[in-house]
């Protein structure tokens, strides 16, 4: 009988920060195959690291029925398993959050075009 070993890479999630928005900003770029941001960008709360790299992220976005909602961008190394994981786990804080951006639509909205108006001059 033959023996599958399999080599699990440790996932590591963590708030963004304003440091890591270059790298999500890349992420989104090559999702997206664009030159620039759009409002799809959305807020990032959250992201995921495999061997100390950035392989994905969720964003806050408001979805095509004015509500908020958040959207999962990631690189092709994360397995469908892993998205599911990153998935569940955004999905749980994004429902425990309760700042203004997790919970007021016109807050978010202005965040959003505020952000992506900063990452555009750039």
């Amino acid at each position: 009988m033959e023996t599958i070993i399999r080599n699990y890479q440790q996932l590591q999630y963590a708030e963004v920060y304003i440091s890591d928005i270059p790298s999500l900003k890349n992420i989104f770029l090559q999702v997206q195959n664009s030159s620039k941001l759009t409002k799809e960008f959305g807020v990032p709360f959250l992201l995921v690291k495999k061997k100390n790299q950035i392989v994905g992220f969720a964003s806050l976005i408001i979805n095509g029925k004015g509500e908020i909602s958040f959207t999962i961008y990631g690189k092709n190394e994360l397995s469908d398993s892993e998205k599911r994981d990153f998935n569940l786990r955004a999905e749980r804080y994004f429902k425990q959050n309760n700042s203004g951006n997790f919970r007021n639509a016109d807050q978010l909205k202005s965040s959003i075009e505020r952000m992506i108006a900063w990452l555009n001059v750039g």
